[in-house]
């Protein structure tokens, strides 16, 4: 195979000294990345192709490198350009990419089966990386499956390829983004990226990530003879619709029983009445309001608060672990959705608190955000979990593993205080008193 650089190169790193070319992993539109040993640490290397490497990309690397550091740790960031005499053009240096974290492509693949609380974990990480992102006033220009990695065992994320990051509303031209996650309004011609169209990207890729399916490939997919950038130009922006937008079923998503592809929405169609309301309507909020009005889209911080409300209704059949949601506003499901079991749900106790409600399962734990009622995910210790009794393995208690003392009063009147490593018994009725905000047991 004919690559750009060959093993064992060396280049020279504009950050200091030379970093030696050891590995080639792979190639995608803009140019190769190899393995490269710079110092006494391996890192990635990207070269770029020779259409990709022009004075305007070095000098958007050049202002990332010096002007800019990356919003998390979780940010794959440039880290020094190098190049050499030997070879035209130039490349950049990162950090590598963990063995252990997967491409999004592989979740739609099914080449990784992650629990529900793990990929809703990884949700709520993409969305907090990308507000963080934003928070600095930058733009991401190409939020989609080749760009964004995630652990299916934790929910952890990487956002790799962060060459293409520019300053909020910036003219630079070069990468528009990836055609499906594109905003409708650059699929138009009538816009550069930055944070808006960053939100609308976010939205489609949470969306594929739930429903394994795009957002506006419904029934009118099955009506195009040639998928060719005239028919995504039509699709996507001059007449985009959501595949369930409440006022316009023309583009409805197309059952698996008629459409076996899938490619008409019916993965989603299959994926769509397991979740709650809530998620349902934020969904329906970014891919109809938000699809001609950039400025009202849905904020990556409202993605966080939402998908955090999601992983707090997990509930799972005891019968078989298939995982679902609980819905506080609607009916709560009373049968396991999965068609080989349908055995009837048993709804474990839940926690009401000012923000959400919290399903108190076997082992369940509860985070800083839920004690001290903040609106930004805090999944960085545990405050508190349920535990067995210590003689009575039938009952059950949640332990209070911060340092505040909790105070709880039960249904017939009683004060006690609940200090720190004891725990609260599980009883329909019992408020608990903490630091900051109130909550209750319910069943």
């Amino acid at each position: 195979m004919v690559t750009l650089l060959k093993l064992g190169q060396v280049l020279d790193c504009q950050s200091g000294g030379t970093c030696k070319v050891s590995e080639f992993l792979g190639g995608g539109g803009q140019g190769e990345v190899y393995k490269a040993k710079w110092g006494d640490q391996d890192y990635a290397l990207k070269w770029y192709f020779s259409h990709a490497a022009t004075p305007e990309q070095k000098q958007a690397l050049e202002n990332l490198i010096t002007d800019h550091r990356p919003p998390t740790r979780h940010f794959l960031w440039p880290l020094s350009i190098v190049h050499t005499a030997n070879v035209p053009g130039f490349g950049y240096l990162m950090k590598l990419r963990e063995s252990r974290f997967h491409s999004l492509l592989d979740l739609m693949t099914q080449k990784v089966d992650p629990k529900y609380r793990e990929l809703v974990t990884a949700g709520i990480n993409l969305a907090e990386n990308f507000f963080q992102l934003h928070a600095a006033g930058l733009c991401y220009r190409d939020i989609s499956f080749g760009n964004v990695f995630f652990d299916h065992l934790t929910g952890e994320v990487q956002v790799c390829d962060n060459d293409n990051v520019t300053e909020n509303r910036s003219l630079r031209s070069g990468i528009l983004g990836t055609p499906d996650f594109m905003a409708p309004e650059i699929v138009r011609g009538e816009a550069f990226p930055d944070r808006n169209t960053d939100l609308y990207s976010l939205s489609v890729l949470l969306f594929f990530m739930f429903c394994t399916s795009h957002p506006l490939a419904g029934r009118k997919i099955l009506q195009i003879r040639c998928w060719d950038l005239p028919a995504r130009k039509i699709l996507y922006g001059s007449e985009p619709l959501f595949i369930f937008d409440p006022r316009d079923q023309t583009n409805g998503a197309v059952s698996l029983i008629d459409d076996p592809s899938g490619e008409a929405g019916g993965h989603a169609l299959t994926a769509w009445p397991i979740f709650p309301k809530f998620l349902k309507d934020k969904f329906t909020e970014a891919f109809t309001n938000g699809l001609s009005k950039p400025d009202e889209r849905v904020l990556d911080s409202t993605w966080r608060t939402v998908l955090s409300r999601l992983r707090d209704s997990i509930i799972t059949c005891t019968h078989c672990g298939q995982e679902c949601f609980f819905d506080t506003d609607s009916a709560p499901p009373v049968t396991c959705p999965n068609a080989d079991c349908r055995c009837s749900l048993k709804l474990p106790m839940r926690l009401r608190l000012p923000r959400t409600t919290v399903m108190l399962e076997e082992h369940a734990k509860l985070h800083p955000h839920h004690v001290e009622g903040n609106s930004v995910p805090d999944f960085s210790r545990v405050s508190a979990e349920i535990v067995p009794h210590p003689t009575n393995p039938n009952v059950r208690g949640l332990r209070n593993d911060t340092r505040e003392t909790w105070t709880i009063t039960t249904t017939d009147g009683t004060v006690r205080d609940v200090p720190p490593g004891r725990s609260v018994p599980l009883a329909a009725g019992t408020k608990i008193k903490f630091p900051s905000i109130d909550a209750e047991f319910e069943h």
